[in-house]
């Protein structure tokens, strides 16, 4: 049994272990953790305060050193002669050391995998590991589960951080969102009974256009669990191969089924060949994101409602029926509240795409929130740019949008419309914001018909713009492409161009 002192102490590190790294919660959890080693310390704890040393977070280290200090005192480790809470005590404690001894490894592999693409690379660490929980009394196969899950921690926080830059409020929750998306909020049970559940766990992500929907679903989609092979030592497939995105306002309603389902070769003019959908395209535990869902018609949407009710889908022109074991995320900018109080979203389908909603802030609120966050994101733009870092002109570009964009402009293309700043200051031109949309004497004409018959009477429309602009009207007042093609009499992909290009 252990002490009650070594029991106190496993119970603060099951606590931290099992929290989210991007909830407050962590954040209270690793400060009761260092207080707890403030208190007078073993001999064996002092000497082993040096294991971990290097490492940016001090209280880490030094949990990580009482960690082992206690692990060591049961040696020969056994979990099998624990039992009840003190197993589990122990169990977390050594998983929790476990992790951290190959975190360098498994963020290596993270890496390389991204390079390789679909390849799945060797990763014979992960025999390592198992075998070290195994001759701790795990059973094989769930060591190669507990493989599996830290490789899909570290690709899970990676991901997050890489792809949704940004340290305010906002963006903090939504990481933290995310990561109870993935492992939900209690990491225990998911390892003991959803790890391989999360397919019936539909997300739909809202927020306005140009905020990082598409970010945030791929940060999802690379962190979905993959198992490991201990025969081939390497995961069973590349986490690159895992997310397969559609945006729907792409294509044309007569080919909207083909790119969801597929179809066969003949089953209509013009399918000279088969053609393999993003359904049958996403692998088991793999994660299709459907963009810009709230443009879906509603044959359309009872299409992909039976697949997310019956986990089945027929290629168009084929017979036989093909299982669907993935993932599937959801995003839209439009208010589908309205459009279900319409009768343009049917609320059957909505309820099946709501396990969870999660909300991607606009780089207004962001900005309020935390105005630094400006420098960030033009930082990781100057980068992306250039393909390496370049401070100096990173603050060039800063001064410049700090001195010509209004003072609380509202970002209406929020980090898209920023990317394009920036972009704009790079090339020497300075930025002040999308006039017009912010101009106040256009500002003043409330109404869209308005503003328009305002400009026309000016004169100042050149032909693409009288269609833009005209295309623009049409969606403030129908809410979909496809009515702005049909009053228009345009193409939908046409009217979409018209209405989110900038000219």
């Amino acid at each position: 049994m252990l002490s009650s002192d070594a029991r106190a102490f496993f119970r603060e590190v099951a606590a931290a272990a099992f929290a989210n790294p991007f909830s407050e919660e962590r954040a209270r959890r690793d400060r009761r953790l260092a207080a707890t080693l403030q208190t007078p310390r073993t001999p064996a704890q002092e000497a082993t305060s040096s294991l971990a040393s290097g490492s940016p977070n001090p209280e880490l280290n030094a949990a990580l050193s009482a960690v082992r200090a206690e692990l060591d005192r049961l040696w020969p480790l056994d979990l099998n002669a624990l039992q009840g809470e003190d197993r589990h005590l122990v169990e977390v404690a050594l998983l929790f050391d476990t992790f951290h001894v190959f975190v360098p490894e498994f963020d290596d592999l993270v890496a390389r995998q991204r390079e390789a693409g679909s390849r799945p690379l060797k990763a014979n660490f992960g025999l390592e590991v198992v075998r070290r929980l195994v001759e701790r009394g795990m059973s094989a196969e769930r060591a190669a589960r507990f493989v599996g899950i830290f490789y899909q921690m570290r690709r899970a926080f990676f991901m997050a951080r890489e792809r949704l830059k940004g340290g305010s409020p906002s963006m903090q929750r939504l990481r933290a969102r995310l990561w109870q998306a993935i492992f939900t909020d209690d990491l225990a049970r998911y390892e003991a009974r959803l790890w391989d559940r999360m397919e019936d766990f539909s997300i739909f992500l809202i927020g306005p256009t140009g905020s990082g929907k598409g970010a945030a679903a791929s940060v999802l989609g690379a962190s979905s669990w993959i198992p490991f092979d201990d025969q081939a030592g390497r995961f069973a497939l590349s986490f690159t191969d895992l997310f397969v995105p559609l945006n729907l306002s792409q294509f044309p309603e007569t080919l909207i089924e083909s790119e969801l389902f597929g179809h066969k070769k003949g089953a209509f003019t013009g399918a000279i060949d088969a053609h393999e959908g993003v359904f049958g395209r996403c692998p088991r535990h793999g994660v299709i994101f459907l963009d810009e869902i709230g443009e879906t018609s509603l044959p359309t949407q009872i299409k992909l409602l039976r697949v997310l009710q019956e986990r089945v889908f027929v290629p168009v022109g084929g017979h036989e029926e093909q299982r669907f074991e993935g993932r599937v995320i959801a995003a839209t900018n439009r208010d589908i509240g309205r459009a279900r109080r319409e009768g343009r979203f049917r609320d059957d389908f909505f309820y099946r795409l709501c396990s969870d909603v999660i909300e991607v802030p606009s780089l207004a609120a962001r900005l309020i929130e935390e105005p630094a966050e400006l420098d960030m994101l033009v930082a990781h733009s100057v980068a992306r740019i250039l393909g390496q870092p370049d401070e100096a002109l990173s603050g060039e570009v800063v001064a410049s949008l700090r001195a010509h964009v209004p003072e609380g402009y509202a970002w209406p293309g929020n980090v898209r419309e920023l990317e394009q700043a920036v972009r704009r200051v790079l090339l020497g031109a300075p930025y002040g914001g999308d006039l017009r949309l912010d101009s106040p004497d256009v500002a003043e004409l409330s109404r869209p018909a308005a503003r328009l018959g305002a400009r026309i009477d000016a004169g100042d429309l050149t032909m693409r713009e009288l269609q833009q602009a005209y295309c623009r009207l049409l969606y403030e007042r129908s809410g979909t492409y496809e009515e702005v093609a049909r009053q228009a009499e345009i193409d939908r992909r046409t009217a979409r161009r018209y209405i989110e290009d900038e000219l």
